[in-house]
């Protein structure tokens, strides 16, 4: 009852932040809506602040404890070649169908050229200026695990962990007790996420309230067929995970999907599916999911399976070159798409990965990088699709890997909400 009054907390809250953004859009001059906007959404900034303070932390005990519990190298090895094997299909299965979906609908050329927001444009190209092979390898590889740990860089994070769980499982008796430290670290750790998702409504609230107040309804009425075409593609990248889901985990889909449909209603709310990474950890192990496997899984998959951010990153830079009248033929979007698949991999935990990597892309391929100022915009609308699709594609992974894996058991049956 508490789960699902959570659930209906965030609902309303939703609701009540588009009413309350609207207002302050309708009533205010476009100074004060800024201001409004500026400081509402720093509620949003708290919910995500108290969530990346337990990201860190979480990713690092689990996935030590996680390879510990797998035993050995060799388990090691099988399971990340299974995970490794799911990510690149579902990347690729992805970027295809963004493609797919922008030569057949031609979103770019109903994109309103007078609406392009190129203030937050010159940000997103000052950030991608600094993107290349250098700062792959520096978000990748950590030269400090404590500066790691401090900034919140993922990547830097698993590889670190890696290590050092393949060590402790190396030294034997000499680890177990490390392992048990870490172990009850990151129960205590989980039991934080109850009082942290407490907060969702109000960062909810805030983050449709600030993006309402600047915008206004009238976003829709410019970019609705942009916006419609991306939530098709979206749709039917769901349809093709659920059915490749049905046919693994079999009956148990629609228990699934019930599982984790408070984790993908907050980050469809607040736009971040790393808000919801320790409260789907509770939820896959409530589903069933041995914890080794989702201590192992669960953060490699947000470092490399992000399939809707994957998917819009086709999308947006081809609607671009559209929107430019740029004709690109079958071979240069094959390219393109290539491209995508590995620059995307050294990004994570980037502040709107997604816009930064289809800024590179474009200036890679003669697209003009400032023609992410026209999608600026409807963004946020978008990346709220996107971020409840990285949920639903990590928590298919996981799950997936564990039946592969025989390590997937009835359902522990429903979590208690903190209070």
């Amino acid at each position: 009852m508490k789960r699902n009054r959570l659930t209906v907390y965030i609902l309303m809250a939703m609701a009540l932040g588009i009413v309350v953004g609207y207002m302050v859009h309708r009533q205010a001059g476009p100074v004060s809506a800024r201001q409004f906007a500026d400081n509402i959404r720093l509620l949003t900034k708290i919910f995500l602040f108290l969530v990346q303070m337990i990201i860190a932390p979480l990713v690092f005990c689990t996935l030590v404890v996680g390879i510990a519990k797998l035993g050995d190298l060799k388990a090691v090895g099988r399971v990340g070649g299974k995970a490794l094997l799911w990510f690149v299909t579902a990347s690729l299965t992805s970027l295809l169908l963004g493609m797919l979906i922008v030569n057949l609908s031609h979103p770019g050329t109903s994109i309103e050229l007078g609406g392009a927001d190129r203030a937050g444009a010159q940000d997103l190209i000052g950030k991608t200026q600094e993107f290349s092979l250098a700062t792959f390898v520096e978000h990748v590889f950590p030269k400090s695990i404590f500066e790691a740990l401090a900034k919140n860089e993922i990547l830097q994070i698993v590889v670190f962990s890696i290590f050092f769980g393949v060590a402790t499982t190396a030294v034997g008796d000499q680890g177990k007790a490390i392992v048990r430290a870490l172990d009850a670290a990151a129960h205590i750790i989980l039991r934080m996420v109850g009082y942290v998702m407490n907060f969702a409504p109000v960062g909810v609230f805030g983050a449709l309230a600030a993006v309402i107040a600047l915008k206004g309804m009238d976003v829709f009425a410019f970019y609705g067929w942009y916006l419609l075409y991306f939530i098709s593609g979206i749709a039917l990248l769901w349809l093709v995970l659920i059915s490749v889901g049905y046919l693994i985990l079999r009956n148990r889909m629609a228990e699934f999907l019930k599982g984790i449909a408070q984790p993908l209603l907050i980050a469809f709310s607040t736009t971040s599916s790393e808000a919801v990474f320790p409260k789907l950890t509770e939820e896959l192990e409530a589903f069933g999911c041995r914890d080794k496997i989702v201590s192992f899984i669960l953060p490699l998959g947000y470092s490399f399976n992000l399939d809707g951010s994957m998917m819009y990153m086709t999308f947006a830079s081809l609607a671009i070159a559209q929107a430019y009248g740029i004709h690109m033929d079958l071979g240069t979007q094959l390219t393109m798409l290539i491209v995508l698949m590995l620059t995307s991999k050294g990004i994570a935990g980037v502040p709107r990965a997604s816009l930064v990597v289809v800024t590179a892309t474009c200036a890679m391929f003669k697209i003009p990088p400032e023609g992410v100022a026209l999608i600026l915009p409807i963004d946020h609308f978008c990346d709220m699709f996107r971020s409840g699709t990285n949920v639903l594609g990590n928590a298919l992974a996981t799950s997936v890997v564990s039946k592969w894996e025989g390590e997937l058991e009835p359902a522990a049956g429903l979590l208690p909400e903190a209070v």
